[in-house]
């Protein structure tokens, strides 16, 4: 497994990460506490060093799971956590989002808490969990720059989603000299991750990607066919119909990733959606939703499979301008935006709720 740098930090991030949300809560189905811990250190065999939580999965028990997993490991692996959400004075109530903070005293409370269930002393990377741009502002930057000074963080990075603005955020965790800005980016999902792409290069910034979803609710790692039936728990059931529908046309478009062009080898879809988004520069690493070792098996594994070609990285190119030659509504034509859309100029989205 390579290794990349999150921005300028010196804090290194295996190619394809953990997302620990799988932990904890069962919005990806039910793993008990050994199953969990077990998920984890397979991980680490299969050599996974980044591991991404956050407070409020399972209300800080993804934190516990990983503290305790994990401890044993502390000097081979980074950890990254986030902070933002109140859910120590409010329930949740179904996949619906808690009320957030993001003041500097909630800032340091919060990562106080998570390094006490964590058992650390540090993390090596902190993120800000879906603040719009208008909540980060001087004092919360200086609590960041205050807690790196501190010791207790390494990193600092803002994860964006899912009722707050994208494009916004994006930009400005560019400007602002954020190490990482975490978003949904995959081959069908592509605008939030060009539109930082395009920030950190127009601003010469050294802030890295780190893509989540990268298979686009199982769309790309075959796991969501057409005879699949997803119940109404299941966190994939927000996406429309024809989302899936026209998803499953694009699938077959994209086969030619499966038979590299350049090199021995295959690489199954799931395996040439992460080589895809590790051809960007600017991604640092990739966070999966592993939900069994098998996953871990083979999405791990696609850092040892050929990286995309040019030639083929600019066939998804032509294929994404076309809509992979699809003339079909597909239910997905909005982001949502914190500044009142300004942010959509001249992208081909709608901000969400006009």
């Amino acid at each position: 497994m390579n290794e990349r740098e999150l921005g300028s930090s010196g804090v290194t991030v295996s190619e394809v990460g953990f997302g620990a949300w799988v932990v904890g809560t069962d919005w990806w189905g039910d793993h008990t506490r050994e199953q969990a811990i077990d998920m984890l250190h397979h991980a680490v065999d299969r050599g996974v060093t980044y591991f991404d939580t956050g407070d409020v999965y399972g209300h800080g028990d993804s934190e516990e799971l990983v503290g305790e997993a994990l401890g044993e490991y502390r000097d081979e692996v980074t950890i990254s956590t986030k902070v933002g959400y109140d859910f120590y004075n409010n329930p949740q109530a179904g996949h619906g989002e808690l009320p957030k903070r993001v003041d500097s005293e909630w800032i340091e409370t919060a990562l106080d808490r998570s390094l006490e269930r964590l058992g650390m002393e540090y993390v090596d990377h902190l993120m800000l969990h879906n603040a719009n741009t208008g909540e980060v502002d001087a004092d919360v930057l200086e609590t960041l720059d205050a807690l790196e000074e501190s010791g207790r963080v390494e990193s600092v990075g803002w994860a964006l989603g899912p009722s707050i603005g994208w494009l916004a955020e994006a930009e400005r965790a560019a400007e602002e000299g954020f190490d990482a800005v975490q978003l949904v980016f995959n081959v069908f999902e592509q605008t939030p991750g060009r539109h930082a792409i395009e920030a950190i290069r127009d601003l010469d910034a050294e802030t890295s990607v780190i893509p989540r979803v990268p298979h686009s609710s199982g769309l790309l790692n075959e796991q969501v066919t057409p005879e699949t039936e997803l119940g109404e728990g299941d966190h994939r059931a927000h996406r429309p119909d024809e989302w899936y529908e026209t998803g499953w046309e694009k699938v077959e478009a994209l086969r030619f990733l499966e038979d590299p062009d350049h090199a021995e080898g295959t690489r199954t879809m799931g395996q040439a959606s992460i080589q895809w988004l590790l051809a960007h520069d600017e991604v640092a690493t990739v966070t999966p939703t592993f939900r069994t070792t098998d996953d871990i098996d083979e999405w791990a594994g696609a850092a040892e499979t050929p990286p995309l070609s040019e030639a083929e990285f600019e066939r998804v190119e032509e294929l994404y301008r076309d809509n992979f030659g699809i003339d079909r509504d597909d239910g997905m034509d909005a982001l949502r935006s914190s500044v009142g859309g300004s942010d959509l100029e001249g992208v081909d989205k709608q901000a969400a709720g006009d």
